[in-house]
């Protein structure tokens, strides 16, 4: 998950890039934490810094010392100097964002913040992010720079320290979601989505609560259902937007109990829609959230919500965890698809988890006050557990998988959380609020059984979930999980059941093991668990074996493994451990799942203390069983060199050392001595090849524990072995070339692999073996050849690193302090806490630098010398040997050099590498004076272009005290520096001899560029290694199974230490980051350069990789190389060099070089120039190449910030204390020339592409186009006149392509001319929004005028006097609003422009002539090339608007005759689809075109287009044609003002059936476009009347088309005849509280009289009709036809958000109507069309007791239908019902339901039983218990009767006369047997079976099992499903059983093989 969001887990004091995702609840919003109560914390902590105390004191615990608070303070005042002059003069990027950077640098590094000043900044950055005319790059890292400020709530207290403004952020939304309600041109200038959404996630909870009415004023307005997405887009803005936390008690309206009920009227009319659920349950968990400290709300057993309020919430939990019910369908329907614009204020579902969500409104609203009430949310939890808890078991998995483990994790994830804090007093909950002892109980109880049902589940992601909660669990209540967890685990270790069990086991006990060990008696139990655990190390399996590692690491963090059992004691064996852990197991096999055991009771604390130390007796034993496992281990793993990074084999040999380092850190002495004897036996007479890094490592993990002991024994033993390979077996005497290892030198690479990891990381202890190690060096330089010189390099680079580097040196499990005293059972364990924490670390000594100083020199003098001597003219060895030895020879020695300069990285100084003299200094400083300029030779001093491109690299860095070792005047100084500089000599040396010589020598310049590589990159910080990042990735994944939410640093100390360690890193890496170029650096640079285009593809790709690398350390190094390759690019397009060509756009377009070229107008025009020549490359390639790279370039050019507003006081926000207006003033001035420079750059390159474009192949031109469009068009100019020429040529060029392009084009000059002229010619008028446009109004809304919103609507039947048009949707639709935008009924003339707009016009209508609007109508209908171009192209038609415009205005040469005819002649004779689709683009266009001209212009228009398209909607559509004009009616009506349209809404509206027609699709087609006509025109439509007479009166029609039409038409209209239009939003909040006492709000979609009338109508005429129709008829009948259009109109509406207002007709007359039509044979489509409406009644969201008469109905048919058809299909619904309504159904209603599906198991019907037996189990199954359990004992009781009380008749003798009842006893029996059988079935998975299931299971076997018929076959299936299904746990569950039901049950299922 991403950690930039709020984060709800430990606040681990902002460390947070360490938290870990992997089971951390982290990461997701953070504001769990209400502020701290400041009393229980000392107020002197209270700097003005923090709210609460750092955990981990980061300065204390360094080697050396660092500055000072006043130092880092002054550091951060300069930084904001330089951050409020860079605003201040406008000088975003570079200079704002190379501030920011440096600001975040400073709080990485942990130095705090006053408070207010980070209040202060945040708001700045949050206005600076937000700033009209700001790049969008900048913005977007600005608006990061606010999550940073704000994401932790305890340094910025909302509304205490910080309130941020919403407005500007609702002016950014609305403009994105709702562009019709803002300013006109402003798309795109806007910022993309991502962006804003990252704001609103952090700035919510900084927005003034007190805001909230005002924003529900603002925003409720725009929310409509009869244009869905607005719906969509006001509850999205609600819950991104609205503030959840608590308003003062004074506030009006803004209390929950005034707007919540609000909220759920809101959710009430959009049900059925899975966003909008998302979004509510959002909001409402955030309030729970926030308001559980709020003391003036009332909190009940629900929280503040009320128990209807959370009945429904439940409710929908229920339904987002789309558990599948019988036969149901989704409770969800396609409603979110028409979401539109609101899909963007959807949160991504990936990083906020739904169930996420879920468990912080459950935990918010958890109390004290659940534990004694009927209903509270603590019932309603365990109750939702109960019901779906067989949906937890592994064998059961689906959809819900996944949902279910997240939302039992994060539950138990929150309630640690709120725990923790509410003990610690960080949380200032009331106390009668506050967790207490038994909640948790119940709380753990709840979750237990699904928890352990989870682990075991299939796949690791859900099992990762599982296992977090197991560890919370353990947390809060060890003794109610352990007890189960063991009984679990025991068998699956021993190996009794399947694999998978075994490796859950071991991954659940190494998240249990930290809590185990704490805690009194089942600490006696890890080392027996420990030694189960040992045959997990299996070379066959190699998971297990590395979660068996992973345990042994865990339980290694927290117990010592010291033998507490002393020889002389009583106690001095393990035999009282075995015995007690024997008795143990014994008893959990017995006791089964429930096992209780509490052993703070049954053991007294000595014997238990002395059960502990027998048990550490076999320590021993342990840890030498399990080396030796280790050594079997690794000599059966395969050999590396063929391993793919990333597979077990090498995730073992990375787990290995980190699980082996802790155990040998926590041994004992003796212990330690022992594992040390078998180490160093085993590698001084084992070589295993394959596992050499493995070996290597272990041996490291032991050398780091105790250095002393180790190197005594390992160096003597190695360096010996070492030379005798070398002098007696040969090894490495002959160059050997390949990547194997050959067997003969393989014991020579297996010692020195072990001697260079034993002197890594072991401190000053290699001083004593000085001289050895030097001359075992020396020795092996000289006397070895081939492959093995890598591995000696490598020990080479290892003894550097050891000796220079600054690391801890301390493993220990305890402090010093502790180890010294001896250790008992009591350290079993325990943590330190970070404040008594110290440190061993690691400083180089000048003796280790001297050591380290000489090495350096030998080596690489040495390897110097060998180099030289390979390129003199005499070579050793010949340049032409066929085998490449020469090659290899020289790769080794450049590999070495590599080797040594990074080990000795951190003596290099920065400064002196920059070719600057004076060295290192200390402390904080910047490296120069913040305003200088830097250039870097004398003539880019002055040059503006440089700096626009300059990475913000290059400017002045604050560098804070890491502990650099030497000083510049040292003799050591000199000496290191300048051998470096002569390495970088010789390297170039060697660059130009491989080039002239060798230039196909792949394999030396590879390890020549990575030579290069290091050289520039480590100078005081090794960073080709990237130590930091390994550092914290391995940090990460230790913690994992230590870390318990809202704990501050419980680590085990070994793991604080290397917390300590990465931040002594992250400094000595801050100040390495960056440096200035020496001469030598820019060498090398150029070298790269070169290499970069070598035709070579491998020499490019390292060469590039390696110059990427450079670039990022060396200041302005960027502006150095590109010039070189731009030239080789120029060359290689002239010689047309293929591999040249490519190497080169890999180069500059693939790397970072781009940014900067885009930016750098010296060097932009020239790439941009031969990019555009690439098109002509005739190579695939290369054309792929440049197709890939369009997309990153496709900026390039548009103009850079031209201004940018700043509101000035927020800015001061950070006003130095010295003046600095002299700086900014030079400063903006020179931005201002910067930007004037390149603009006329740009402008200059723009014509040259224009003239390019003119004459190249389309190719080229396309790219042409593109560009020149960005380096063209422009506020001030608009274009120069060659642009538009050449646009409107373009436009109708040939090919298509170019056309699409300069059709583009063509409306951005039309675009680009309004809008300057609606901006008053002013772009800082367009920035400010100020608009002119005389045509909008804005209408205010009259208070207390009851008849406005009728009138309102009234207006619409009378467009003739209409005074303004409404072309929303919204307005008035819920709420009226103050006022609503609107426009002129009877727009005037837009004369606005001035000079150079008119010139612009001027030129386009010269060249708009008849023969070009020919030629371009010709193209229209021309037939595309792919069918995704064949529809209504939205693009042509805004186009032609524009021109039509023009052409009004009269500033064109065509007029509007010549268009007429030229329509006409398009159009032809409309037989050919594409003149229609020609035609549809071109009415459309001018009748949507003259909407806002005046009136006389607009008629014109719509006085020949409209008589027209009527004419083609009456006669001419066809099939094909129809989507054409369907989309330009759309076009030209959608939430429009319908009056705008007026001829055609009434041409529309006047249509009627024609029931004679046999034309069928005129017909329909007619009556489609209808259905668009009311869809789009919404409840704005009145003309409704008539036509739904007519349709009403028809519905019976022949044509399935028409009929399915008529449907839908008649649903839209009374969908869209709904509104609410409240008088104002507190009228709205009043009326929805004053409601109803439940706070559900009002009940929206009530039926009107006249509908009920109608349907009633509707439903009598079929029933007419169905008498009329004769039964088994096969030709359609009135009854048919009716029946589906009614169906087709129920469909529609039942789908959608209104379909709660038929709920009334559902007992009657719907369900009767809908199984009668099912019962139709004769017509398929009629039955299936019936059950899928029937299928949709359970799943409409009932109100309380509105379904009481809908289960009665079904009651009713389940049991008295005549045919057993419907009653099996009332069965159905039964369940569907009962379980979608669990939260809601009154227990009266249950009961009902329970008996009616009971009664109907002694249906006649065989199919009626069976299926009735399935409900019962289903229902039974998804029951909370406190329902389950008494019900299931009285059906018990019943089928027991029932059976007893029906015996199989007897065979009757043949002749007597029979008696009549026999069937029905038979029935009778049969439905016992299926209610017993619903019983058992009900509990598939329950493991060990419920305690009356084994009796009713014997007595089925017993007393039916042998019955003939149905009787007999039923039971036999029950009994074998019920062993089917326990297969697995048989072993387990049979002794549930007496023997003699055993025996019954053999009988039955296990017939013997004979019988």
């Amino acid at each position: 998950m991403d950690e930039g969001l709020e984060s709800s887990g430990p606040a681990l004091s902002g460390a947070s890039q360490f938290l870990s995702a992997y089971a951390s609840a982290d990461s997701i919003s953070r504001a769990t934490s209400p502020g701290l109560p400041l009393s229980d914390i000392d107020e002197t902590t209270d700097n003005g810094k923090r709210h609460r105390p750092r955990t981990f004191p980061y300065f204390d615990l360094l080697p050396y010392p660092v500055e000072e608070e006043e130092q880092r303070d002054a550091a951060l005042q300069g930084i904001l100097k330089q951050l409020y002059i860079a605003v201040k003069a406008e000088d975003f990027s570079p200079g704002a964002l190379h501030w920011t950077r440096q600001l975040q640098s400073w709080l990485d590094l942990k130095f705090d913040m006053p408070r207010e000043l980070r209040g202060r900044l945040a708001k700045l950055y949050f206005h600076l992010s937000l700033a009209p005319g700001l790049d969008a790059t900048a913005a977007d890292r600005f608006s990061k720079m606010v999550t940073t400020l704000t994401r932790r709530k305890h340094l910025l207290k909302p509304q205490d320290d910080l309130i941020l403004d919403w407005r500007p952020l609702w002016k950014e939304i609305k403009s994105l979601v709702l562009p019709q309600e803002a300013p006109a041109h402003h798309s795109a200038r806007r910022r993309g989505l991502k962006y804003l959404w990252k704001l609103c996630l952090q700035s919510n909870t900084y927005f003034d609560p007190k805001e909230r009415r005002v924003m529900l004023e603002e925003i409720l307005p725009f929310f409509s259902t009869s244009d869905l997405q607005n719906a969509f887009i006001v509850i999205g803005t609600l819950n991104i937007l609205m503030p959840t936390t608590p308003a003062p008690a004074i506030e009006p309206q803004s209390q929950p109990s005034d707007f919540v009920p609000t909220f759920f009227h809101l959710w009430s009319l959009m049900t059925r829609s899975k966003v909008i659920d998302i979004a509510f349950l959002d909001t409402f968990s955030r309030m729970a959230r926030d308001y559980l400290t709020c003391q003036h709300v009332p909190f009940s057993e629900h929280g503040i919500f009320t128990r209807e309020q959370s009945d429904l919430i439940f409710t929908s939990i229920l339904r987002l965890t789309e558990i599948p019910v019988g036969q149901a369908n989704s409770p969800y329907t396609s409603l979110d698809y028409s979401s539109g614009m609101g899909v963007f204020l959807e949160r991504d579902r990936k990083k906020h988890p739904i169930s996420y969500t879920i468990a912080r409104w459950v935990v918010s609203s958890l109390s004290p006050q659940c534990l004694d009430k009927d209903s509270s949310i603590l019932n309603s939890l365990e109750g939702l557990m109960e019901s779906i808890d067989t949906f937890f078991h592994p064998s059961n998995q689906g959809a819900w998988t996944i949902m279910l483990a997240q939302l039992t994790f994060y539950l138990t994830e929150m309630f640690v959380s709120r725990w923790n804090k509410e003990q610690r007093g960080e949380q200032d909950t009331p106390v009668e609020r506050r967790l207490t002892e038994e909640l948790k109980q119940r709380f753990v109880l709840s979750l237990r059984d699904v928890t352990f049902m989870g682990v075991f589940a299939k796949s690791t992601k859900v099992t990762h979930m599982y296992f977090g909660a197991l560890q919370n669990m353990a947390y809060l209540e060890p003794d109610l999980v352990l007890p189960g967890a063991l009984q679990r685990f025991y068998p699956s270790l021993q190996g009794l059941v399947e694999v998978h069990r075994t490796t859950s086991s071991l991954c659940g006990l190494q998240m249990i093991a930290n809590v185990m060990a704490r805690q009194k008696g089942f600490r006696c139990h890890i080392t027996a668990l420990l030694a189960l655990a040992l045959p997990g190390i299996d070379a066959n399996d190699l998971n297990k074996t590395q979660y068996t590692l992973n345990l042994i690491q865990t339980v290694a963090y927290s117990i010592p493994f010291v033998n507490l059992a002393k020889e002389t004691d009583k106690i001095h064996d393990t035999t009282l451990a075995m015995q007690w852990v024997q008795g143990e197991m014994e008893r959990m096999e017995r006791e089964g799942q429930d096992v209780k055991i509490d052993y703070k009771n049954e053991l007294s604390d000595e014997d238990e203390a002395n059960i502990v130390r027998s048990s550490t007796a076999g320590f021993g034993e342990f840890v030498i069983a399990l080396l030796g496992k280790v050594f079997t281990l690794l000599e059966n793993l395969p050999d590396s060199s063929h391993l793919r990074t990333g597979s077990p084999e090498d995730n073992i040999i990375n787990t290995l050392p980190s699980a082996l380092t802790p155990m040998f850190a926590s041994l004992s002495p003796e212990l330690f001595d022992m594992a040390l004897d078998k180490l160093s036996t085993f590698v001084s007479t084992h070589v295993v090849h394959q596992a050499r890094d493995a070996m290597a490592w272990i041996c490291n993990a032991l050398c780091k524990v105790s250095p002393e002991k180790t190197l005594k024994i390992f160096t003597p033993m190695l360096i010996v072995n070492i030379r005798n390979e070398i002098d007696y077996n040969g090894a490495a005497s002959d160059r050997s070339s390949g990547t194997e290892v050959l067997p003969r030198d393989r014991a020579l690479v297996w010692h020195v692999s072990m001697l260079s990891m034993c002197v890594v990381h072991v401190g000053s202890e290699v001083l004593k073996y000085k001289k050895e190690l030097f001359d075992i060096a020396q020795y092996m330089q000289e006397n070895c050849r081939g492959l093995p010189t890598i591995h000696i390099s490598n020990y080479i680079h290892h003894l550097l690193l050891n000796l220079t580097h600054t690391y801890p040196i301390d493993n220990a499990l305890y402090e010093p302090s502790v180890i010294e005293r001896g250790l008992d059972v009591d350290d079993w364990g325990k943590t330190t806490a970070p404040a008594d924490l110290s440190i061993r670390w690691h400083r180089s000594t000048a003796d280790e630098i001297q050591f380290a100083v000489e090495l350096f020199e030998s080596q690489a003098e040495g390897a110097m010398l060998r180099l030289e001597s390979f390129m003199s003219d005499d070579p050793p060895v010949s340049r032409k040997g066929k085998n490449k030895e020469w090659s290899d020879e020289v790769s080794r020695q450049l590999t070495q050099l590599r080797l040594v300069i990074s080990g000795v990285a951190t003596l290099f100084d920065p400064k002196h590498a920059s070719g600057e003299a004076n060295g290192h200094l200390t402390g904080t400083h910047v490296d120069d004076d913040g305003d200088e300029k830097m250039g870097d030779s004398e003539d880019e001093e002055d040059n503006p272009l440089a700096e626009a491109g300059e990475d913000d690299d290059a400017r002045p860095q604050y560098k804070y005290q890491s502990g650099y070792l030497l000083t510049n005047d040292s003799a050591l100084y000199s000496r290191i520096h300048d051998l470096r500089d002569n390495i970088g000599r010789l390297l170039s040396r060697t660059h130009s001899f491989l080039n002239t010589n060798q230039e196909d020598d792949v394999s030396c310049f590879t390890a020549l560029y990575s030579t290069y590589r290091t050289w520039i990159t480590d100078v005081g910080f090794e960073r080709s290694a990237h130590p930091l990042e390994r550092l914290q990735r391995l940090y990460k994944s230790d913690i994992g199974p230590f870390k318990i939410s809202g704990l501050r640093k419980a680590y085990p100390r070994p793991l604080l230490i290397k917390r300590a360690d990465a931040y002594q890193l992250q400094r000595v890496k801050h100040n390495a980051s960056v440096r200035r170029k020496s001469a030598m650096d820019k060498r090398l640079l150029l070298d790269l350069a070169e290499s970069s285009v070598s035709s070579y593809a491998d020499v490019r790709r390292v060469a590039q990789g390696a110059q990427d690398a450079s670039l990022k350390v060396l200041i302005g190094g960027r502006p150095l190389v590109i010039p070189v390759v731009l030239e080789r690019f120029r060359k290689a397009l002239d010689e047309t060099d293929h591999d040249r060509i490519k190497g080169a756009m890999y180069t500059l377009l693939f790397t970072s070089l781009l940014k900067t070229l885009m930016r750098d107008w010296r060097f932009a025009p020239d790439l941009l120039r031969l990019y555009i020549k690439t098109a002509g490359v005739d190579k695939a390639s290369i054309q792929q190449l440049g197709s890939t790279a369009l997309y990153r370039m496709i900026e390039f050019g548009k103009r850079f910030e031209l201004m940018v507003l700043l509101d000035n006081s927020t800015v001061d926000l950070i006003k130095p204390s010295e003046d600095c207006s002299n700086v900014i003033e030079s400063r903006h001035e020179f931005i201002v020339e910067r930007r004037r420079k390149v603009e006329e750059k740009k402008g200059a390159l723009g014509l040259e592409l224009i003239d390019i474009a003119r004459e190249s192949h389309w190719k080229t031109a396309s790219r042409c186009a593109i560009f020149a469009t960005n380096l063209c068009l422009r506020f001030d100019t608009i274009a120069p006149p060659q642009f538009i020429e050449l646009v409107v040529d373009g436009t109708n060029d040939p090919h298509p392509g170019l056309r699409a392009s300069y059709n583009a084009a063509f409306s951005n000059v039309f675009t680009a001319i309004d809008q300057r002229a609606v901006y008053n010619h002013s772009y800082r008028d367009f920035l400010e929004e100020k608009e002119k446009d005389s045509n909008k109004i804005v209408v205010p809304v009259p208070k207390g005028d009851t008849k406005f919103t009728h009138r309102f609507l009234d207006d619409f039947t009378h467009p003739e006097n209409a005074e303004y048009f409404v072309d929303t949707d919204h307005a008035g639709w819920l709420v009226w609003g103050k006022q609503f935008n609107a426009f002129r009924a009877k727009p005037n003339r837009f004369e606005a422009y001035d000079e150079v707009e008119i010139a612009a016009r001027r030129q386009i209508g010269k060249l708009m002539t008849k023969e070009w609007l020919a030629k371009c109508f010709d193209y229209l209908k021309q037939e595309p090339r792919d069918s995704s171009a064949d529809r209504f192209r939205t693009q042509n038609v805004i186009l032609l608007m524009h021109i039509f415009d023009l052409m009004n205005y009269g500033e064109t040469e065509v007029t509007f005759e010549d268009i007429k005819a030229l329509t006409a002649e398009v159009y032809g004779d409309g037989s050919d689809k594409h003149q229609h689709r020609a035609t549809s683009e071109i009415l459309g266009a001018m009748l949507a075109g003259s909407a806002d001209d005046p009136v006389e212009m607009r008629d014109q228009a719509w006085g020949f287009a409209q008589p027209m398209i009527l004419n083609i909607f009456a006669d001419s559509l066809t099939p094909e044609n129809l989507t054409y004009w369907i989309t330009c009616l759309h076009f030209v009506i959608d939430t429009k003002d319908p009056r705008r349209a007026h001829e055609i809404v009434q041409a529309l509206s006047s249509f009627r059936l024609d029931m004679n027609s046999n034309a069928a699709f005129k017909e329909s087609s007619k009556v489609q476009l209808l259905d668009i006509l009311i869809n789009d025109c919404g409840w704005h439509f009145r003309h409704e009347k008539p036509i739904l007479e007519d349709f009403l009166a028809h519905i019976d029609h022949p044509y399935k088309s028409v009929r399915e039409s008529i449907g839908r038409v008649i649903a839209s209209v009374y969908r869209t005849r709904y509104h609410e239009s409240f008088e104002n939003v507190t009228a709205l909040l009043d009326l929805n509280k004053a409601e109803s006492a439940t706070g559900l709000g009002i009940r929206p979609y009530k039926a009107t009289e006249e509908f009920v009338a109608t349907i009633k109508q509707v439903f009598d005429h079929l029933e007419a009709w169905r008498h009329e129709r004769e039964p088994g008829q096969q030709t359609p009948s009135s009854y048919t036809s009716g029946s589906k259009t009614v169906l087709t109109w129920l469909d529609n509406t039942l789908s959608s958000q209104d379909c709660t207002q038929l709920i009334q007709f559902f007992p009657d007359p719907f369900i009767d109507q809908l199984l009668h039509m099912m019962d139709v044979k004769e017509d398929p489509e009629l039955m299936r069309l019936a059950y899928h409406v029937y299928r949709h009644l359970p799943n409409i969201p009932f109100r309380a007791g509105e379904d009481a008469p809908f289960i009665a109905a079904l009651i009713r048919l389940g049991k008295g239908a005549t045919s057993w058809h419907q009653r099996l299909r009332a069965l159905v619904n039964m369940q569907v019902i009962y379980f979608r309504r669990l939260f809601l159904t009154d227990a009266a209603q249950r009961e009902l339901l329970f008996d009616a599906v009971g009664d109907m198991l002694g249906d006649p019907q065989l199919e009626v039983r069976t299926v009735a037996s399935a409900t019962l189990a289903g229902m039974i199954r998804c029951s909370p218990a406190a329902i389950r359990n008494p019900i299931i004992t009285t059906l018990k009781q019943r089928f027991e009767t029932q059976l007893a009380r029906n015996p199989m008749p007897k065979k009757k003798i043949p002749g007597t006369d029979t008696p009549v009842n026999v069937t029905q006893q038979v029935v009778m029996r049969h439905a016992a047997v299926l209610g017993l059988g619903a019983l058992i079935e009900a509990f598939p998975y329950a493991t060990p079976p419920p305690s009356w299931m084994p009796e009713v299971l014997a007595l089925l076997a017993r007393k039916a099992a042998s019955d003939p018929g149905v009787v007999g076959k039923a039971t036999k299936s029950i009994l074998a499903e019920f062993k089917k299904t326990r297969q697995d746990s048989w072993g387990v569950d049979q002794k549930y059983f007496t023997p003699e039901q055993l025996e019954d049950l053999e009988g039955v299922l296990w017939k013997s093989y004979f019988a």
